[in-house]
C-alpha cells in the first residue's frame, strides 16, 4: 500500500481507495470513443465489460502491492470525478513506476488530471519511491500528453502505440527550486 495516496488531498480533491460502489459512477468513461485504446484495454467489449475489467485490475493491484488508482473525490460536492495513482508497470522488461490518471468525461478540461498527477509526482519523490517517474500516454491522447508535460515530464521514447514521458527526482528538485 506504499504507492497509494489514501486520504491525501489537493486544493480541490480528496484521494481514497476505489470501491465496488464506484462502478456505476465510473461506467460512463467506457462509453467514450477511443477510451479502451487510450487505457490499453481490449477493444470491442461493451462498456460494462470494460468497466468490470478495469475494476478487476484495480483490485488486483491493491491485493498484490502493485500500487493502484485512487478515487478522486471533489471536496466541494463529494462527487467521484476520476482516478489517479502510482502504478508499477513493466516497460520493455523493466519495472517502472507510472503516474496514471483518468477523469470522467463531464469533468474534462477543468485541470483535475493535472492537479492529481502533480500530487502523485510530489508524493512519489517526497517518499523516495523511485528516481524516475513516468506516464505512458497513447500516441493519439493529446489531453493526457498535455497533462504529462504540465507535470514536468518530457518525452523519453515510444513503446508500441504509447509515448513514454518521464521526470527524474533530480529534475523534480530543480523544478521545485525554481518555483520557490
Amino acid at each position: 500500500m506504499k504507492y497509494l495516496l489514501t486520504n491525501k488531498e489537493t486544493e480541490r480533491l480528496q484521494f481514497r481507495l476505489v470501491t465496488k460502489d464506484d462502478f456505476d459512477t465510473w461506467l460512463p468513461i467506457f462509453k467514450e470513443e477511443n477510451i479502451a485504446k487510450f487505457l490499453a484495454m481490449e477493444e470491442g467489449l461493451s462498456p460494462v465489460q470494460h468497466c468490470e475489467f478495469w475494476f478487476k485490475k484495480v483490485f488486483h493491484r491493491y491485493d498484490n502491492g502493485l500500487g493502484g488508482m485512487n478515487a478522486l473525490i471533489d471536496k466541494t460536492t463529494n462527487a467521484l470525478i476520476g482516478q489517479c495513482g502510482l502504478l508499477i508497470q513493466n516497460v520493455e522488461d523493466e519495472e517502472r513506476l507510472e503516474v496514471g490518471y483518468s477523469i470522467l468525461p463531464k469533468y474534462w478540461g477543468k485541470g483535475y488530471a493535472q492537479e492529481a498527477a502533480i500530487k502523485c509526482k510530489d508524493f512519489c519523490f517526497e517518499h523516495h519511491l523511485t528516481n524516475n517517474l513516468l506516464s505512458m500516454v497513447h500516441v493519439d491522447n493529446i489531453g493526457s500528453e498535455i497533462v504529462a508535460k504540465k507535470n514536468g515530464m518530457t518525452f523519453e521514447k515510444q513503446v508500441k502505440e504509447f509515448n513514454v514521458f518521464s521526470i527524474t527526482r533530480e529534475e523534480w528538485l530543480k523544478q521545485k527550486e525554481l518555483k520557490a
